[in-house]
């Protein structure tokens, strides 16, 4: 299990400009919305799962399930402006998703992305 702190890292490591500590408040209270979503929840528990299997070593090219499951979770909080921010978790691999198999940073990245968008939205 990833930790709140450990997720408020790796968002804020490619946050372009300053923050303050009200922004970093507010992606908290956004994530902590988001890890009571059922359907967030389920997500992240089937990246864990996947992982468990051991059906990939690293990340292959040809995976494209663990990015979908990224993009949905992104998408679901973000709406459709945070897949552009997944990918740029997705492809930076921030903090504590360089250290994650390949299901569970996608997934993990998706919420960040997801819940920065929602962040900094107008």
């Amino acid at each position: 299990m990833v930790s709140e702190e450990e997720l408020i890292e790796a968002a804020f490591q490619l946050f372009a400009g300053e923050y303050s500590k009200d922004d970093v408040e507010k992606f908290r209270e956004i994530l902590r919305n988001a890890m009571k979503d059922i359907n967030i929840i389920a997500l992240l528990k089937a990246a864990e799962y996947l992982d468990s299997l051991n059906l990939v070593n690293d990340d292959p090219s040809y995976l494209v399930a663990d990015e979908m499951i990224g993009i949905e979770i992104a998408e679901y909080i973000g709406g459709r402006n945070a897949l552009f921010n997944f990918f740029r978790y997705d492809t930076k691999k921030p903090g504590i998703l360089s250290q994650l198999p390949p299901f569970q940073d996608d997934a993990y990245g998706g919420l960040i992305a997801g819940c920065m968008t929602r962040a900094f939205q107008w």
